[in-house]
């Protein structure tokens, strides 16, 4: 069994890993941590892997805590700069276990892991590529993780195919445009009634093509969450995307 402790218990999406750890058959729930408890509680006596579903401004002193106290760590919250990254690997490399893991996930959907996916797969077809991520009001961050990582994913597949900057006239557009992503515009809507959603534009003279991949409810990430927790400890270091654990 795999002794998993949750930090952000009480949240939406950790009430909901605490659920899925209870009910698979080879996990089970060590501690259920929420705000203002002590880190320091979970250790390698009680835990295999911490589970991270908080809020970007804690998580990163929450995963410095959890690299500290030895155990490894699956972070579902988004907000992650390259500085932060950069600090996650430093204490990584300066932790006393050598063999340490931490996984981020910009997002635990399988299909929006595909959807990612598929993007590399055809940016290098297309001349024009954009990013719409449609969310709940309640997300704190825009644009979401999970469509910055497509925006990487899109601009990284374009400069392998040697192409240049996509074609765009606009002078002065007031921020319509979306942020700029590695030369990527992003677009991120909030919405009443929407729960996690993405599409991938992708334009030719002529044609298009769609990517999009819905996640209706938060059960949705579970099954990926689970994948994470039974992966973690086998890779050593930051692993950053659920498709390192998946045949692709």
């Amino acid at each position: 069994m795999i002794k998993v402790s949750v930090i952000g218990a009480k949240g939406r999406m950790g009430g909901n890993v605490v659920n899925a750890v209870n009910q698979a058959d080879d996990t089970e729930l060590a501690l259920a941590l929420d705000a203002g408890d002590d880190l320091t509680q979970v250790n390698p006596d009680n835990t295999d892997v911490a589970v991270e579903f908080t809020v970007p401004s804690v998580a990163l002193d929450n995963v410095l805590a959890l690299i500290g106290q030895g155990v490894d760590v699956v972070v579902g919250t988004t907000g992650w700069t390259d500085e932060k990254l950069d600090q996650v690997r430093k204490a990584l490399a300066e932790a006393p276990r050598k063999d340490q893991a931490v996984f981020i996930a910009p997002n635990f959907a399988i299909s929006a892991v595909l959807a990612d996916y598929f993007a590399g797969l055809a940016a290098k077809y297309f001349e024009s590529a954009e990013v719409v991520e449609l969310h709940h009001p309640n997300k704190v961050d825009a644009p979401s993780g999970t469509a910055i990582h497509t925006a990487h994913t899109i601009a990284d597949a374009r400069r392998a195919a040697g192409l240049g900057p996509m074609p765009d006239a606009t002078e002065t557009d007031g921020g319509s445009r979306g942020q700029v992503v590695d030369g990527v515009h992003v677009h991120a809507v909030r919405l009443r009634g929407l729960n996690a959603h993405e599409e991938v534009l992708l334009g030719n003279a002529g044609e298009q093509l769609t990517i999009r991949a819905d996640s209706f409810d938060r059960g949705s990430f579970m099954p990926g969450v689970l994948l994470a927790v039974r992966n973690v400890s086998a890779h050593p270091g930051l692993t950053i995307g659920l498709d390192k654990f998946l045949d692709l």
